[in-house]
């Protein structure tokens, strides 16, 4: 470090700015902590400059655009339909900037010193010091929110140019729509820009090694997702291993293959404008020195115990960069733990339910336990489901795929997996969370209200149904 470095001593200093961060550095400033959170790039993260947010907003306009498809389902008509890409993707541009300039005014008002530039640790005293520039910054704890970015694998081509293959990054800022679109990977990411191009015209085509889509789900919304994917013009291959992709003069080729059962794998080369490689997320655990300092990192994570404390005296990491599951508000729920922990307060469960989801047509959103989980656990599940088509409100609205299902323990009736698949059920799924979080059993959830009309009188139905109560199916 220079010797003219500018010292500064603070109580916390939070590395990373995005939903774990910015929201630990919040909540240690209501605590009466003197706070400083470093950002190598842009307030908010990935999250809402090149991930949650701006995808919500392509998604949307994808949403509008295919329903106006549909008008004259509702009575309506239009004689002629069109978008602007170029307006497409500024608008979802503006949304990341202002809530960008959201997080900077929160700074301000929560008095969090904002020190911009990339961080790098050495051995202190309470804790590591965090070095930025010309900056040495000491704290009596640091906590890393580093995050993570997209995973690529260069050896079989998987890595981006910018131009034919992209990652979440270059697919939110393309000049053009690419006439042909191969996704590999049909994790959420995958999904939802395969969805977002789908509804804008794109003849796309995803790749999943695993033996279906959308893995870590129920398998029953996976499958129906899959059917309710292919009848919207999504194609698929799956399972199908990536042996290589090749960019040719036109786009890109990508030999996969498809495994057999007596061995006897197929092999089919796809050739597309374009492809888009999401394959999972890495932490951002290099150039910091964390090697150094004893930081034990298996697989691209940090290592922590369930406060965040990596054994390294006074250094905590929460969010992506401490491993699954890699969703902005389990960043935000572990910073708010961390930090609270740290002030010595009895903090919020850190085993809360998590919830999980996909922002596609259809949407999918779930928590808990899937019902094969439950099996696997020895818990005897009893499952409930209804359908979307028997509900009121969305036969009104025209919203009648999907449905709602429930798992409950059948020796306690506890309520520990909800899975559904339709219209805004990623708006429902709190529901169902704060049931679990609450420790709601069967009796709890028939005896709660549902209005009416309202789709998440499905919610109300799926629960009864488990107990061989529905009333509408």
């Amino acid at each position: 470090m220079a010797a003219d470095a500018k010292e500064g001593s603070f109580d916390v200093v939070i590395i990373g700015s995005g939903p774990g961060g910015y929201v630990t550095a919040i909540r240690a400033s209501q605590l009466g902590l003197k706070v400083a959170i470093v950002e190598r790039e842009l307030l908010g993260g990935i999250c809402l400059n090149w991930g949650c947010i701006p995808t919500k907003a392509l998604l949307k306009s994808g949403e509008v655009y295919e329903q106006l498809d549909h008008l004259a389902d509702y009575g309506l008509s239009v004689e002629k339909r069109g978008f602007d890409f170029g307006k497409v993707v500024e608008r979802s541009r503006k949304v990341s900037a202002q809530l960008n300039a959201g997080v900077a005014f929160l700074m301000k008002k929560h008095k969090i010193e904002v020190v911009m530039g990339a961080a790098k640790l050495e051995t202190g005293q309470a804790a590591p010091a965090v070095v930025v520039g010309d900056r040495r910054l000491t704290a009596r704890h640091v906590i890393l929110a580093t995050g993570a970015r997209a995973r690529t694998i260069p050896a079989v081509g998987l890595e981006p140019d910018g131009e034919r293959v992209w990652t979440y990054r270059e697919a939110l800022v393309p000049k053009s729509v690419p006439k042909t679109l191969i996704v590999i990977g049909s994790g959420a990411i995958g999904i939802e820009f395969a969805s977002f191009y789908r509804a804008l015209g794109s003849d796309v085509t995803v790749v999943e090694a695993l033996p279906r889509i959308l893995p870590v789900e129920d398998e029953e919304v996976s499958k129906a997702a899959h059917k309710a994917f292919e009848k919207r013009g999504l194609k698929f291959r799956v399972p199908a291993n990536v042996k290589k992709l090749t960019r040719t003069k036109t786009g890109v080729a990508v030999e996969i293959e498809s495994p057999g059962k007596e061995g006897d794998g197929k092999s089919e080369t796809l050739e597309a404008d374009v492809a888009i490689v999401a394959v999972g997320i890495v932490g951002n655990v290099e150039d910091m020195g964390l090697e150094a300092l004893g930081v034990k990192i298996e697989r691209t994570h940090v290592v922590t115990d369930k406060h965040g404390a990596t054994g390294v005296p006074g250094l905590y990491a929460i969010g992506d960069v401490a491993g699954p599951p890699w969703l902005a508000h389990k960043a935000s729920h572990e910073g708010v733990h961390c930090i609270e922990h740290i002030a010595g307060l009895a903090p919020a469960n850190i085993d809360s339910p998590i919830p999980g989801c996909t922002y596609s047509t259809p949407q999918i959103a779930s928590v808990g336990l899937t019902e094969a989980q439950a099996k696997d656990q020895g818990r005897e599940p009893k499952v409930g489901r209804f359908p979307f088509r028997v509900n009121g409100k969305a036969i009104a609205s025209g919203e009648t795929d999907g449905f709602v299902k429930t798992v409950f323990d059948g020796r306690t009736g506890a309520l520990i997996g909800a899975h559904m698949i339709g219209a805004e059920v990623t708006e429902m799924i709190q529901g169902y969370v704060i049931a679990m979080t609450c420790e709601a059993t069967e009796a709890e959830l028939h005896g709660a209200v549902f209005p009416h009309p309202t789709m998440s009188e499905a919610m109300h139905e799926a629960s009864l149904d488990a107990y061989g109560m529905v009333l509408h199916a």
